[in-house]
C-alpha cells in the first residue's frame, strides 16, 4: 500500500476519465468518515470521478468489488473498512479472508487499493483513519489509481476475435469456397 516510503509516487494523470468505485463497510462512523474523506481527496486530485457503495461488513466487500468489476464499467476499486480485534478469532477470519479475495479479485485483473486497516483497539483505528496518513484510506485510493495507469499503459492491441481483417479462401471436403474480405 501507498504511504510507507519517503519517496511518494506523484498521482498518474488520465488522458481518458476515470471512475473508481468506493466500496466501504462502515461499522465506526467516525472511522469511516476520516476514510471516505481521505480517499475521495485523492481521487478528486487525480482528476477521477467516484462513486461510493456501503457494505455491512468487510467480509463483503471484496463480493461487491466482484460484482461491480463484472456488471459495471468502473476502472478501479478502493476498499474502506475497519476491523479492530476483539476476544474471538473471529478478527483473523475477517482480516484474512478480506485480504485474500482483495488479493483474487487483483490478481484477475480488477484494480483495487485496499485500505482495510486491521488494528487493536479503537485508538490505533483513530490514528489509522486520519485523513492525512497516506498508508490508509488515501493510500488505497493513489494505490488504485496507480494501478489503474499501470493497466492502461499495458492494454494490447486490439486485434479482434476469430480471422484476422482481409481477404482468405478455405477449402471444405476439397472444394474451394467463396472469398472472404
Amino acid at each position: 500500500m501507498a504511504g510507507h516510503s519517503d519517496n511518494e509516487l506523484p498521482l498518474p494523470s488520465f488522458d481518458k476519465p476515470c471512475k473508481v468505485l468506493i466500496v466501504i463497510a462502515p461499522y465506526y462512523g467516525a472511522i469511516s468518515k476520516a476514510q471516505l474523506a481521505s480517499a475521495r481527496a485523492v481521487i478528486e486530485r487525480a482528476g477521477a470521478t467516484h462513486e461510493t457503495v456501503e457494505m455491512p461488513g468487510s467480509l463483503e466487500i471484496p463480493t461487491a468489488i466482484g460484482i461491480a468489476h463484472r456488471q459495471s464499467d468502473y476502472d478501479g476499486y478502493v476498499a474502506l473498512g475497519c476491523v479492530i480485534r476483539g476476544r474471538t478469532s473471529h478478527y483473523d477470519v475477517v482480516v484474512n479472508e478480506s485480504a485474500r479475495a482483495i488479493a483474487t479479485l487483483g490478481l484477475g485483473g480488477a484494480c483495487i487499493g485496499n485500505g482495510i486497516i486491521t488494528v487493536e483497539n479503537m485508538e490505533q483505528a483513530e490514528e489509522r483513519a486520519d485523513a492525512e496518513r497516506l498508508d490508509t484510506a488515501g493510500g488505497a485510493a493513489q494505490a488504485a489509481l496507480h494501478l489503474i495507469a499501470l493497466q492502461r499503459s499495458m492494454k494490447k492491441a486490439d486485434t479482434g476475435v476469430g480471422f484476422k481483417p482481409g481477404s482468405f479462401q478455405y477449402d471444405a471436403a476439397g472444394k474451394s469456397g467463396p472469398t472472404v474480405a
